[in-house]
């Protein structure tokens, strides 16, 4: 049984500088060719004192700053290749165009949803949440530099991350980390430029624990409204010249949508409880002094006049004895009863919409402004209190669990514009809302571990709402060593729709649905993890009553056939509908991967059947395939050559409405698109040494004429070479 470090110093005596060495050589290198963290440290320099490398990172209850332990995915080795990838690791998301446009997962139960925001949801590939954010200790200053790129200057993509960690000391560090994502697009219309920025800092004491988080990320996104018409894909040959991407027409042109997100979010508690004495084992304690050592720290003079004496000699010796046990030092712990818990955050959320060109033949409706001078702001800002009052697991041994009580309020305002005769002007309104609520925690041990949590609306327009949540993980062992993982997760949910899906207004976009019923959703999730097969179980189950959801409303412009495809032949709106009856939808998906020798193949394939096609849309079949030769070059170059398929079966997949950048199902009045029945192939090169990666991806080698859509309309790009690099520098 193993000691912390300043029990071992307390037991022993040795120096901190000692410990901190003996400490380091306890980390070693771990690369099982699927790890995603390296430790270690670097014996290549010779005589000199080794730098101390190693990281370990976590991510936080966004709502209590409960610290949940995380995989350094920043560092990911394997499929490096996969990490710029718009449509996601293993291809589950469809999208519009280049990288940082807007995106949707097929698969409905990854699916989330700002509610705060909603025009934040589709932009999840460059923008994540604080409750995403890894949080990161570092043995020693680590700062990660990498490039993605791919084209050229007129129609290429770039994105440049750079992150920056260093601690203070073992329990409290700072850090921050760049991002910035330009993308010009391969069809006319279509450029992106984001910038992001995080400063946070941590300290993890006994007592007091703190968490700070900084985060601003301005994003502006072009829209193009899609193709005139499709068969510039799907039917080239129908065209007397080959047209070029940026040649095709496209609906819209100078339309902009620009979201700027600011986040500031402190978290802290104070741990009450009191120090415990830790049980040594014998083999670790000190020895008793012997009793020539005993005596030898008195004088010269009374030890000879204790020889002499033996009775008076014992007597010392076991006054002495009494006093070495008295000064003993022993290790002691800080054992955490009750916390007491405070969170803030404070959010400033601006989405503007621009239309500078000539493009009022593709909107249904126009309620106010000028073609080429329409720019309509909508600005949430909200401030979050969170006050919680927590029982802490296992400061006795019969606390199996620990217990929270808390209380939210809640400051929202809204600004969006509103038209009168002869101007446009900023309306506000303010909402006030209280919630309490409680959560049920096991985090420690090794077999066992749960989380059930729920909360409910007491003051505010949202009263009545509540939202309950729990997810268990059991881990059994299957013989001497292989452990197998079952997760479940249920959630039980009944929400009023978000503001801005109840109330919005732009130039070109009205809805007023102060009337609409409570969404009731109930779920049940569960997976299973096996490390030995390397196989992974996930279903899921989900009923949605009241379900709300965008849909687009076509119009058959004057003069057009009736039933035509084309998607020039209409004008465009969008609405918020909400289903009177229950839609359910089932998920299964299974991953496996295989490995012999040097040969590895990954395969992961999705089911799900939505009982409402119409209005929750989803693709039958998900399929990520990936063959790959793993191997390494002098023992130092790891090596991985492959290529990998992504497919799924059609589907009418959700339109994209650019006036107000979101997903909405297509109008079922009109002809729609399928989507899908399409394979998306790439082959590259994926290289390690040391602390850089490198990869090369041909992706889309098999572009061509055919069905070359994630999203109505909106084609994805032709085949292209994409080049990364990333590089870790330590101190």
């Amino acid at each position: 049984m193993g000691l912390p470090s300043w029990a071992r110093f307390a037991v022993s005596g040795q120096s901190d500088d000692y410990l901190l060495e003996d400490i380091q050589e306890e980390y070693r290198e771990q690369d099982n060719d699927r790890n995603s963290t390296s430790w270690g440290r670097d014996t290549t320099r010779g005589k000199q004192k080794p730098l101390p490398m190693g990281v370990f990172q976590w991510k936080i209850d966004k709502r209590l700053g409960t610290v949940i332990p995380a995989e350094n995915t920043d560092t990911a080795v394997h499929n490096f290749q996969n990490w710029k990838m718009q449509d996601g690791m293993t291809g589950a998301y469809s999208h519009i165009g280049n990288t940082g446009s807007a995106r949707m997962s097929r698969i409905f139960m990854d699916r989330k949803e700002d509610r705060d925001f909603i025009f934040l949801t589709p932009l999840t590939y460059f923008r994540n949440s604080v409750s995403d954010f890894l949080f990161t200790n570092t043995k020693s200053p680590i700062t990660n530099i990498a490039y993605h790129s791919c084209g050229n200057k007129q129609n290429g993509e770039d994105r440049v991350r750079g992150n920056f960690a260093t601690n203070i000391n073992k329990i409290s560090g700072i850090g921050f980390c760049l991002d910035y994502n330009y993308a010009r697009g391969y069809y006319s219309n279509q450029q992106n430029s984001q910038f992001g920025a995080v400063i946070y800092g941590y300290y993890r004491g006994d007592r007091y624990n703190m968490h700070a988080y900084i985060n601003a990320n301005h994003m502006k996104n072009a829209e193009n409204g899609g193709l005139v018409e499709d068969s510039y894909i799907t039917e080239p040959w129908k065209y007397q010249q080959k047209f070029g991407t940026k040649d095709i027409p496209v609906n819209l042109n100078s339309t902009w949508n620009k979201n700027d997100d600011q986040n500031y979010y402190l978290t802290h508690r104070y741990n009450m409880g009191y120090d415990r004495e830790i049980e040594v084992p014998d083999s670790l304690k000190p020895q008793p002094p012997s009793d020539s050592e005993l005596l030898y720290e008195l004088d010269d003079s009374i030890r000879v006049q204790l020889n002499s004496d033996s009775v008076s000699r014992q007597l010392a010796i076991d006054s002495l004895r009494a006093k070495w046990e008295r000064e003993l030092i022993k290790p002691t712990e800080f054992v955490s009863v009750a916390s007491v818990i405070h969170t803030l955050q404070i959010r400033n959320l601006n989405h503007t919409f621009y239309d500078q060109g000539n493009n009022s033949g593709y909107y249904t409706n126009i309620y106010w402004g000028e073609g080429g001078n329409i720019k309509d702001v909508t600005n949430v800002m909200s401030v979050r209190n969170t006050v919680g009052l927590a029982m802490n697991e296992g400061f006795r041994k019969w606390v199996k669990m620990g217990l929270t009580f808390f209380a939210t309020h809640e400051y929202r305002k809204y600004r969006q514009p509103t038209h009168l005769p002869d101007t446009t002007f900023q309306s506000s309104e303010s909402e006030h809302e209280v919630l309490i609520g409680a959560e049920l925690r096991k985090a420690k041990g090794k077999t066992l571990h749960y989380n059930a949590n729920g909360e409910f609306c007491l003051v505010g327009p949202n009263v009545g709402d509540f939202n309950i949540r729990a997810e268990g993980d059991l881990n059994f062992r299957l013989g001497k060593r292989d452990t197998a993982t079952l997760i479940v997760r249920a959630n039980i949910q009944n929400q009023k729709p978000t503001y801005l899906l109840r109330n919005y207004r732009n130039a070109y976009v009205h809805w007023d649905n102060n009337n609409l019923s409570r969404q009731f959703r109930t779920g049940l999730q569960g997976e299973i993890k096996y490390s030995r097969t390397r196989t992974r179980l996930r279903f899921g189950w989900e009923n949605l009553t009241n379900y709300t959801y965008l849909a687009m409303q076509n119009t058959l412009k004057p003069g057009a056939a009736t039933g035509s495809t084309i998607p020039g032949d209409y004008t465009h709106s969008v609405c918020v509908r909400q289903s009177d009856a229950s839609v359910q939808v089932f998920t299964a998906s299974i991953s496996q991967d295989l490995v012999w020798k040097i040969l590895g193949w990954e395969n992961e394939v999705t089911f799900q059947h939505s009982t409402n096609q119409d209005i929750l849309p989803l693709p039958a079949i998900n399929i990520y395939s990936n063959l790959y030769l793993h191997f390494r070059i002098a023992k130092v170059l790891r090596v991985q050559l492959g290529g990998d398929i992504r497919f799924f079966t059609g589907y009418h997949a959700p339109d994209y409405f650019g006036a107000v950048g979101l997903f909405a199902v297509q109008d079922a009045n009109n002809p729609r698109m399928t989507i899908g029945k399409y394979p998306i192939v790439n082959v590259y090169a994926n290289l390690h040494l040391k602390h850089c990666r490198i990869y090369v991806n041909a992706a889309h080698v098999n572009a061509g004429a055919g069905n070359m859509f994630l999203a109505p309309h909106m084609p994805m790009n032709p085949m292209t070479i994409n080049f990364g690099v990333s590089w870790n520098f330590f101190n």
